[in-house]
């Protein structure tokens, strides 16, 4: 059996302890964040919405692997793929994802989709703002999530016909 004494000053020593750290923290000074006047400072690991990057000719990185969806915890990623032809190249493989929407209403922002990539195409964005009162507006499209193209002076020959959908 413990001495009584010895859980006194014990339990006396972790309370000055803890109200060492409320009185430190109380001495700090606020940050106040001035969000919608300026933008949020997040952390470089945060883990936002999803975004579909492109490599370095403009093209989809994504190749319709099915590896996310497949790594998916919540099944809230779909995907249906299409086959790149010689007129209309979409990705550097042979196939691109035609279709791909992540559902934010199932969606646990876990990270395990950006890991299973093989081709880095997916990855998680800093943009945080998805709340709303319609459900249906939660499943984000392909198009949504795709990094824009990067504006150059004058597009290399044919490459607007590789980056256009089929049947369009």
């Amino acid at each position: 059996m413990a001495n009584p004494l010895e859980e006194l000053i014990e339990s006396a020593s972790a309370i000055a302890k803890g109200m060492g750290v409320t009185f430190k923290e109380m001495m700090s000074p606020t940050v106040t964040e001035n969000y919608p006047d300026e933008p949020p400072k997040v952390q470089e690991r945060y883990r936002g919405v999803h975004v579909l990057q492109r490599d370095e000719n403009g093209m989809e990185k994504c190749v319709a692997c099915f590896l996310c969806a497949a790594a998916c915890p919540s099944n809230c990623i779909y995907i249906e793929a299409a086959e790149n032809t010689e007129t209309v190249r979409i990705s550097g493989g042979e196939r691109y994802a035609k279709v791909y929407n992540i559902d934010y209403n199932r969606c646990i922002f876990c990270g395990y989709c950006v890991e299973a990539c093989p081709t880095d195409a997916i990855t998680h964005g800093h943009g945080f703002e998805v709340a709303s009162f319609n459900t249906s507006t939660l499943v984000m499209r392909k198009e949504q999530m795709l990094v824009p193209l990067p504006h150059r002076t004058s597009p290399p020959a044919g490459a607007m016909q590789a980056l256009e959908p089929a049947g369009h």
